[in-house]
């Protein structure tokens, strides 16, 4: 037996993989123990192998560091154990930055430290449709706002998955029925293709947010009644497969408690299966539906909530973070769209405003589309209104801190977020107001500081500078004031925002645009 196949050269952040020829006797996806360790100088990563079929065993490294790595297999199969070699990781591909880690508690970075300020949408079953609505779909990415899209890896029960043109030629387990399934063994080419679809949401930068275990079956496949052992088996399965890839989240389940046989122990559990065999750490959460996981367990790196009201009043987003000292991802916040289901008659108006909600709060969001086309189960294209609203969002959130959304005094002011002392976003949301007074909560301020102010139309997608630079004065223990007691004309309508932004050098450049809106 032999290496059949090794790269010299990875990139930092690429994949190396080993491929090995052994055995195909018996099962060989129980009772294989393959693995290999990669060492760079005092760095140390262990990775679990899988088999592919056609007796290929496959080990998968993502190297975080350049120059030359070592590797060395183990197994308790001879013709895997002992198989020794090295490569150079080269530097990092153009805009490749390594996996999303959490960073100053609330919010995210690339491993390379770039900011990641996640806007999500939701595409559950888009992998298990056909190739002509797959590239549909990925055209549809290309050109929008979002960069993280949750997808099950595992098909829900659908009639159209049975018969007619979206019937499903293969699954996760061999076997095409619940009559006939051999849950002792996986069927790899389900699995390469999943691998296409994360390649692809790759290339786009778009971060995978890999749905481990479902509800939906009502145990017609049987897939979300599957035993413990199994489903621990599938879980080290899929990590040996798709941990490598950087773009990946963990997601451990969508809706965990509809999986009634399933405990809360049993999620601690997977967890930690998860936790000890990826190497690299990418980030884990579980989406709830009735019973709330703690998320404050050490395992979880975020908060992945589903909990509609959380975002449709402001204030909400600040109290979870405090509760869980992690990032908040309002993951399901309802759907905007047309269908009977209660969950998918958003307007594209209530929609972005939960958006909003949610990053005044220092928080984060994902979009879904429930149309009769069906974006959220299938792909396709977004007919929407709120996608180009929240890809404006966005570029807002990108250009302001560094850090991230800070909630600003989110004690007695629920609707502010930003940098004390030096950039406030005020989001009015439904209110109309004609104008408003320069106020700002006292922290990090001091007498003479100067701003200048963009009044922003979230809805028309328009920033308009004030002409006036506002200097600050003290007004009580916990205000700052213009000097001058301004108020900023407003055009009385909603879904407006105001960007306060310090005026380094004590002169306010010229701002090119619109001057329409006066003090």
């Amino acid at each position: 037996m032999h290496i059949s196949f090794a790269q010299t050269a990875t990139p930092k952040w690429g994949m190396f993989e080993l491929t090995l020829k052994g055995s195909e006797a018996g099962n060989p996806f129980i009772g294989v123990d393959f693995k290999a360790s990669f060492e760079k100088g005092s760095k140390r990563y262990e990775a679990e192998g899988f088999y592919d079929g056609g007796g290929i065993y496959k080990v998968r490294f993502m190297p975080d560091e350049e120059g030359e790595w070592t590797y060395f297999t183990k197994s308790n199969k001879g013709e895997l154990d002992g198989k020794r070699g090295s490569f150079t990781c080269t530097a990092a591909k153009e805009n490749v930055r390594g996996p999303v880690r959490v960073r100053n508690t609330y919010h995210f970075a690339y491993s390379d430290s770039t900011a990641f300020y996640p806007v999500g949408t939701t595409i559950y079953e888009w992998a298990f449709q056909t190739k002509a609505k797959q590239a549909e779909t990925i055209e549809t990415l290309r050109t929008s706002p979002f960069n993280k899209a949750r997808m099950l890896i595992v098909p829900p029960y659908k009639s159209h998955y049975l018969e007619g043109p979206a019937k499903m030629d293969i699954f996760p387990f061999l076997g095409n029925s619940k009559e006939n399934w051999d849950f002792s063994r996986f069927n790899p080419e389900y699995f390469r293709r999943l691998e296409e679809n994360v390649k692809q949401l790759a290339d786009l930068g778009i971060e995978a947010d890999l749905i481990l275990l479902r509800p939906y079956d009502n145990g017609k496949w049987g897939f979300d009644r599957m035993d413990n052992e199994t489903n621990e088996r599938f879980l080290r399965y899929v990590i040996a497969r798709f941990a490598a890839y950087p773009n990946v989240w963990w997601s451990l389940a969508n809706e965990n408690s509809f999986m009634k046989h399933l405990t809360d122990e049993d999620w601690d559990r997977y967890f930690q299966v998860v936790q000890k065999y990826d190497p690299y750490g990418h980030l884990r959460s579980i989406h709830n539906a009735g019973r709330i996981y703690d998320y404050g367990k050490p395992w979880v790196t975020h908060v992945s909530l589903q909990y509609y009201n959380a975002v449709s009043v402001l204030g909400v987003s600040p109290l979870l973070r405090d509760v869980y000292k992690k990032p908040i991802v309002h993951d399901e916040i309802n759907y905007e769209g047309n269908v009977e289901k209660r969950w998918g008659q958003l307007s594209g108006e209530e929609m972005t405003f939960r958006f909003w909600s949610a990053y005044i709060g220092g928080a984060y969001a994902t979009h879904g589309e429930a149309t009769r086309e069906g974006w959220i189960s299938f792909g396709g294209k977004l007919t929407g209104k709120s996608p180009s609203r929240i890809g404006f969002l966005k570029k807002i959130v990108e250009s302001g801190p560094k850090e991230g959304l800070t909630p600003i005094d989110q004690y007695y002011v629920l609707n502010a977020a930003g940098k004390a002392g030096e950039y406030y976003l005020f989001y009015l949301g439904k209110e109309t107001p004609g104008s408003w007074s320069f106020v700002l909560p006292d922290n990090e301020l001091k007498a003479g500081m100067r701003f200048k102010v963009d009044i922003i139309d979230t809805w028309n997608m328009t920033i308009t500078p004030v002409k006036k630079t506002f200097t600050v004065k003290m007004l009580d223990n916990y205000k700052f004031i213009d000097e001058e007691g301004s108020k900023i004309k407003l055009p009385g309508k909603p879904y407006m925002a105001l960007r306060i932004q310090r005026v380094d050098g004590g002169q306010l450049e010229e701002v090119k645009g619109r001057h329409d809106d006066e003090l």
